[in-house]
């Protein structure tokens, strides 16, 4: 009976801790799970990739010899897949040639044989559909706990458009999706680079030149390689607010939204006394900016009172802005009574309310939807206090003090002066 009546107690205790802690913040992405790396190649197989300049090869030819090396070097575990544009349509009808492309190596454990006979068919021969090509690859990689990677490869830019590779790209980034898309430009034109470089940037991809087939089986290599590394758990998507009141409410993990352009997004996260909050934020420049920007992460009371804010924070690339803050919750009165396990309830939470801005402007002409990638990682640890400094007292102890050292400072002073001067007159 005794038993009964305590097993009562401790249901109804766990009860009122659950009303007082108020509803339980979002989770971020769980484990991942077990999944192999997933990469699709995208080969650019349009008329322009006849041209002989590259170590006085075709372009096809070296992007044929690079891909059997790859297939050769596949990382054990990694799954494959090959898409081609301007593979099949030989006429000059434009709406059909823009719809020129298709997967040719499905994405899953690689047939080396299969893959290298599919590559080696591949003659130039229509239009540059790179923006519907990029779309189609997504959907062939799927959905998962992981990341995936695409690397593109071409000589020109999309002849197609829209859709707009780049901002192809950006929808692809904005659906929250962990895509990363790389890219290797292999005729030195402006356009073309720039056009790349918006398409890898949108992702937090790379863009790189390949003027040899060294460079180009090399680098193919060292990005399909670099799969498993990237092959993570995708940040938990997430949407905030642009007030406190109804932010989401987050637990400790690594999320991920889209900013305007000098927008203000609010967040929230329980703190509990003797915690530190620990929290950093990233936004990728996706597109061109004018140059005087920055990013504020800071941490205020639900009454609008700042806590504490961020620092601008390097980390080494251009195409990203950051900062980061640390919090901790006062602690509470220790002289109350220990509760007992019958009387248990919980200790309240402090609600830290995380605002990221920006000051990001865009240059001219550039699109300003959807907004910008947005990182924000969240963590809630024990406390650290500082270590204790010597205590000199405070108040009329202190001023006693103080005005004791000025005295005998004083008086050392004199006697020294003193002494000094009735030495050098002896002299």
């Amino acid at each position: 009976m005794i038993i009964k009546r305590r097993s009562a107690v401790v249901l109804v205790g766990l009860l009122a801790a659950t009303v007082t802690t108020g509803p339980a913040p979002a989770l971020a992405a769980a484990e991942p799970v077990a999944e192999p790396p997933k990469v699709e190649l995208v080969l650019d197989v349009s008329g322009s990739m006849a041209a002989r300049d590259i170590d006085g090869r075709s372009r096809i030819s070296v992007a044929q010899q690079a891909f059997n090396e790859v297939v050769d070097a596949l990382p054990e575990g990694t799954e494959l897949g090959i898409r081609v544009l301007g593979a099949t349509y030989k006429g000059k009808d434009k709406k059909q040639g823009c719809r020129d492309t298709q997967q040719i190596v499905p994405v899953g454990p690689v047939d080396r044989v299969q893959a290298k006979a599919a590559v080696a068919d591949l003659r130039p021969t229509g239009f540059t559909p790179v923006g519907l090509a990029l779309r189609e690859a997504a959907e062939d990689l799927g959905t998962g706990t992981t990341a995936r990677r695409i690397v593109l490869i071409t000589d020109g830019e999309d002849t197609c458009a829209p859709p707009d590779p780049c901002e192809v790209a950006r929808e692809l980034a904005a659906q929250g999706t962990k895509l990363v898309v790389d890219t290797l430009g292999l005729a030195p034109d402006e356009k073309v680079r720039r056009q790349l470089l918006c398409i890898a940037g949108a992702t937090g991809g790379t863009y790189t030149a390949a003027q040899s087939a060294d460079e180009l089986t090399g680098r193919i290599k060292q990005l399909v390689d670099r799969a498993k590394d990237t092959h993570t758990a995708a940040p938990t998507v997430i949407a905030g607010r642009s007030a406190c009141g109804d932010a989401p409410l987050l637990a400790p993990g690594v999320y991920t939204d889209r900013e305007e352009f000098s927008e203000h997004r609010w967040y929230r996260v329980p703190v509990r006394p003797g915690q530190e909050l620990r929290a950093s934020v990233s936004i990728a420049l996706d597109r061109p900016v004018n140059r005087d920007y920055g990013v504020l992460l800071r941490a205020t009371a639900t009454d609008g009172r700042e806590l504490v804010r961020g620092v601008d924070a390097g980390s080494g690339r251009t195409d990203v802005v950051s900062a980061g803050l640390r919090w901790s919750a006062s602690e509470e009165p220790g002289d109350e009574a220990t509760p007992t396990p019958e009387a248990t309830t919980a200790v309240p939470a402090t609600t830290v309310c995380l605002v990221v801005s920006n000051a990001l402007a865009p240059r001219s002409g550039t699109q300003t939807t959807p907004g910008m990638p947005v990182e924000l990682t969240v963590d809630v640890v024990a406390s650290s206090p500082a270590p204790a400094a010597p205590d000199l007292g405070r108040g009329w102890v202190l001023l006693l003090l103080l005005t004791v050292a000025g005295l005998l400072t004083g008086l050392v002073a004199g006697l020294l002066t003193r002494w000094w001067v009735a030495t050098w007159r002896e002299n």
